[in-house]
């Protein structure tokens, strides 16, 4: 007699019983620009690779800051990948049999994936692979960048980094622009963007004016100063 199965709100057929198969993961890494989130992509799947999983790492062709088949940190560490305009090429590109071998797939810049949901869905519920998504959930405006956000719901896990303001040194949740450009995607480093916490996001209002970033931190420091000195009168 065969096994039962039951049918999924997606139309899938689910196997009850002898489906053996090892289920798949989704892990979501997220933040500003210079959080780590590369870094933290690697390191996940070279810890993959190092207890003997095989892995991959994608990511988007519009990333051609660095090198054009590898995913390379702000520091300078790389990792061989495939540079992709669109994830649905991948299983063709790599190869069927390879493709069925394969336990971990790595995302890098994941908001330049227009397929990111459908592929990420796929790749864990059907196919049974680990699936590791690092990109940036907001964009220079802090609206919704691609759809990175929109894999939340699937994940196993999500991780939300922080950068270091580069104003004041505090905790940045944001991604600062440079330049006036007023399109979403602007690939960039440095040169191009700055992390900046909430108080210096706002001040600057989407591009980085040094006057106003300047005055903020010095009234900052002024009012920390008369706080202690009125501690001290207290005292």
């Amino acid at each position: 007699m065969s096994p039962p199965r039951l049918s999924s709100s997606n139309g899938v057929d689910l196997l009850m019983g002898s489906d053996l198969r090892r289920p798949g993961e989704i892990h979501v890494i997220l933040g500003p620009m210079f959080a780590g989130k590369t870094t933290a992509l690697l390191r996940r799947v070279m810890a993959e690779a190092n207890n003997g999983r095989s892995v991959a790492i994608i990511k988007s062709s519009k990333d051609n800051r660095y090198a054009a088949d590898a995913v390379v940190t702000h520091d300078g560490t790389k990792f061989p990948c495939w540079a992709l305009s669109d994830l649905s090429s991948f299983k063709l590109i790599f190869g069927a049999d390879a493709y069925d071998k394969l336990d971990v797939i790595g995302i890098d810049e994941a908001q330049f994936f227009g397929d990111l949901y459908t592929f990420c869905i796929e790749a864990a519920d059907l196919d049974g692979k680990s699936v590791v998504v690092a990109g940036l959930d907001g964009d220079y405006l802090r609206k919704s960048f691609g759809s990175v956000l929109d894999i939340i719901p699937l994940a196993d896990t999500v991780t939300k980094l922080t950068a270091r303001c580069e104003v004041c040194g505090k905790r940045a949740f944001f991604t600062l622009r440079k330049t006036n450009a007023t399109e979403t995607e602007l690939v960039g480093g440095a040169d191009i963007y700055m992390p900046v916490c909430r108080l210096h996001y706002g001040t600057n209002g989407h591009t980085f004016n040094m006057e106003a970033a300047a005055r903020t931190v010095v009234g900052t420091s002024m009012v920390g100063s008369s706080l202690n000195l009125e501690a001290d009168a207290v005292v």
